[in-house]
């Protein structure tokens, strides 16, 4: 980690009492959910990290508590430098607060979060489907969701596939 990145997660740290982590020169700030908003606003205001690249997550179920990573990435545009920021979220029902006021392209990231984790943003103007159809029950992604798919056919288990699988009939 360079001395400027160094010199701003030392400073959220002291401030905000969150957890620096660096992996291999990426650098990630594990922030409890109720203070994700003070944090990316001091990081945008007073740091330089002006662009949301992504927001995304990671359901560990049921490998681990808490349940959820909601993971953030912004970048300074000016330094080029990249921060993760990750939120735990635990339960079936996970709410933080929005990100929308700070910027306006996290909520076409957040609907696609709560379309397909069913994590909940808080005060968020507009959160509805976006990329299910809006009558789809349920979070694809969530590792607690029914698959339902149909098994793929290789050499070793055709003779099994064709069984199972349908066929039309033949028309004379």
């Amino acid at each position: 980690m360079n001395e400027a990145l160094q010199a701003i997660t030392k400073g959220i740290s002291d401030k905000f009492g969150v957890e620096t982590q660096e992996f291999r020169g990426e650098v990630t700030l594990v922030v409890p959910p109720q203070k994700i908003v003070p944090v990316l606003q001091t990081l945008r205001d007073e740091s330089g990290f002006d662009f949301l690249i992504d927001i995304t997550a990671v359901d560990y179920f049921p490998a681990q508590e808490p349940r959820f990573h909601l993971v953030y990435h912004i970048v300074s545009t000016t330094t080029h430098q990249v921060l993760r920021l990750r939120a735990l979220l635990n339960g079936n029902s996970p709410t933080i607060p929005t990100a929308e006021a700070l910027w306006p392209n996290a909520n076409w990231y957040e609907r696609e979060v709560w379309d397909m984790f069913g994590i909940k943003f808080e005060g968020h103007s507009d959160l509805r489907r976006i990329i299910m159809p809006y009558e789809w029950e349920g979070h694809p992604l969530r590792k607690d969701y029914p698959l339902g798919y149909e098994e793929v056919q290789f050499t070793f288990n055709k003779d099994e596939i064709m069984v199972k699988k349908p066929h039309p009939q033949d028309r004379t």
